[in-house]
């Protein structure tokens, strides 16, 4: 695994859509037995995302294996991403749309390499929403992916429970330009 990682930018889901779904199917292949992580409940969701508006994804690929992901779109103050919150948001999180990360992740031979970061910095960089906003299982790796993310600049606003098969989820955010705010 020496070959360099690209990123490529998808603005349509019907271009990203079976190298999303077959990503999403390798990283979380331990979770699929899962209600909430099955292949056709995350098509679906992918399918909703991918209408909402300012979605975008960034896919890596390795010898032009797709090897991550990342996806993302637009969340206005009123959206039901803030909505399901079970502790109240933060003021400045909602006072302008956000972009919510809806979903993050790396092939496990291609873990630990920073191809996570790349692909999220990417997916960032050409955001012009102030916060950006993502939710994960707090027990995730032990609560490794939690403070990956907080290594990133992501602090916890709240919790959220996004389906009644969901576990209750971490709900973090941070400035899109400053992660440090």
């Amino acid at each position: 695994m020496t070959a360099p990682v690209t990123l490529q930018h998808y603005t349509s889901l019907l271009d990203a859509r079976q190298d999303l779904i077959d990503l999403y199917a390798d990283v979380r292949a331990e979770l699929l037995h899962l209600p909430n992580y099955r292949i056709d409940v995350f098509a679906e969701r992918l399918d909703r995302h991918g209408a909402e508006p300012g979605w975008q994804a960034v896919i890596a690929y390795a010898d032009e294996v797709a090897v991550g992901y990342a996806y993302a779109n637009t969340v206005p103050p009123e959206d039901r991403w803030w909505t399901r919150m079970r502790t109240p948001v933060p003021a400045r999180y909602t006072a302008a749309p956000a972009v919510a990360v809806k979903e993050i992740g790396v092939i496990a031979p291609w873990r630990g390499r920073g191809v996570a970061r790349r692909i999220h910095d990417e997916l960032l960089a050409s955001r012009s929403e102030p916060f950006a906003t993502l939710m994960v299982n707090p027990t995730a790796g032990d609560g490794k992916v939690q403070r990956l993310y907080a290594g990133w600049g992501y602090a916890v606003i709240g919790d959220v429970q996004p389906s009644p098969d969901s576990p209750v989820l971490a709900c973090m955010a941070r400035s899109v330009r400053d992660p440090q705010h």
